[in-house]
């Protein structure tokens, strides 16, 4: 993901703008593509922290996730999810069976065909190696299957105890060898020995 920083902060508003125009105003323009690479780019960061920070089998990504779900499964009943084969969906079989699929969202959600990125591996980071671009619907309904199933379920508990841990690090033991003077409980002492550290 190397060079999407080159478009600072203040160049999002005019990226965000430039992104809602038709597409026929644009050729193969290279400013245009690094603006939707950054878009897709901050999506996945964003979704990533997401199901790392919340158990993904109660997230909801759209209003509309059940009939996503219901479709997808119907469909696609025997594709593995968590590890994809970008055969299935890059391939030219692959396309004609996802295009009537993506379609039938077209009026139902919104920026259904925009470029995004998903993860081949679901165990695994957004990292060049593991990522395959997508039309928004795609990385929907795969998602969804994915938090449904159980499968992106292994990085949320992975964070937590991280997280957990680096608690626990930040939690500075007293030691067992020092003096509780009398009167005092015991746990009171051990509690201003460590509120400030």
């Amino acid at each position: 993901m190397a060079g999407l920083g080159s478009l600072g902060g203040g160049n999002l508003m005019p990226a965000a703008q430039a992104l809602s125009l038709p597409a026929d105003d644009y050729g193969n323009d290279q400013n245009l593509e690094m603006m939707w690479a950054m878009k897709a780019y901050e999506h996945a960061e964003i979704y990533f922290n997401l199901i790392c920070s919340v158990d993904p089998r109660f997230l909801k990504l759209t209003r509309e996730d059940d009939q996503i779900y219901e479709k997808f499964r119907k469909q696609f009943r025997d594709m593995k999810v968590d590890i994809l084969d970008p055969n299935e969906l890059k391939s030219e079989t692959a396309k004609l069976e996802w295009r009537p699929f993506c379609l039938q969202f077209e009026t139902l959600v919104e920026d259904f065909n925009y470029g995004t990125l998903l993860r081949l591996d679901c165990s695994k980071d957004y990292v060049e190696e593991n990522t395959i671009f997508a039309t928004r619907i795609q990385f929907f309904a795969i998602e969804i299957a994915r938090n449904r199933e159980g499968h992106n379920t292994a990085l949320y508990e992975t964070s937590a105890k991280a997280k957990a841990a680096s608690v626990g690090e930040n939690f500075v033991q007293p030691s067992t060898n020092q003096e509780v003077p009398l009167g005092e409980p015991a746990g009171l002492a051990r509690a201003e020995n460590t509120a400030c550290t």
